[in-house]
């Protein structure tokens, strides 16, 4: 278990996008929703969403590891965004879980590391609700299976407070990968549920079981939903207490 950030209230809000939301409508919102948590006019929030298409390079990305040009992007249907969160270049898409936690860690740099660590943390144990072997990787953080990243990690702090997060796949389609070299890494692959199961989980079970080992890891003693999906609200809506 990992400290638990500053929370108002000791809630952890999970805000249920949906899918199809649009990679800067989800900046957007991020950025909208870390001013209130840095006015501390909200509490730790977990935005949850699947975005349209996109590749999106970190702040040191380098560009050529983008390997479609405009013309290929737009055939493919897939955009282009540049954004302030650490990593390389990546891929967002349907059939993929975005997670955005927007919590209070504070502004001590070496608070950052631990952060990132507690992540890895919650998706290893959602993963393993599944009966993934996963593991950490020193190359590169996020959660692996082999040789094959299942979830991609890139976050970015300011003012003590977190934007950017994870990204699983769990239906992605993943011939869009061969459009990048994903994370900057030439001899890696990519993998998802669906590629390392028989049959894929439902997305609602996918976001309950990383909502939980979120609540769990980062110690909030209460969860509170709020679903935007036109799927419905996850199948655990409400967590009175995560043990």
């Amino acid at each position: 278990m990992h400290p638990r950030p500053d929370s108002l209230g000791n809630t952890l809000m999970v805000r249920d996008l949906g899918n199809s939301v649009p990679y800067v409508d989800g900046l957007a919102l991020q950025e909208a929703c870390a001013e209130e948590r840095r006015a501390d006019n909200a509490p730790d929030t977990l935005l949850l969403l699947e975005h349209t298409p996109v590749f999106t390079l970190g702040r040191n990305a380098n560009s050529s590891h983008v390997l479609l040009d405009e013309a290929a992007r737009a055939a493919r249907g897939v955009g282009l965004e540049q954004t302030a969160r650490g990593g390389d270049v990546t891929y967002h898409g349907p059939g993929q879980i975005v997670g955005y936690p927007i919590f209070r860690i504070g502004k001590e740099p070496n608070r950052i590391l631990p952060y990132v660590s507690a992540i890895e943390d919650a998706l290893l144990r959602a993963v393993a609700v599944f009966g993934i072997e996963a593991q950490r990787d020193r190359r590169n953080r996020g959660i692996w299976v082999g040789n094959a990243k299942l979830a991609a990690i890139g976050v970015r702090v300011s003012g003590g407070v977190t934007t950017h997060g994870f990204a699983w796949n769990v239906t992605t389609d993943l011939t869009y990968y061969e459009g990048i070299v994903p994370c900057g890494l030439q001899d890696a692959g990519v993998t998802s549920l669906a590629k390392l199961l028989p049959v894929a989980p439902p997305m609602n079970v996918v976001k309950s079981a990383v909502v939980e080992a979120f609540a769990a890891v980062f110690a909030f003693p209460k969860v509170y939903w709020s679903s935007r999906s036109d799927a419905g609200p996850p199948s655990v809506p409400y967590l009175s207490s995560v043990s």
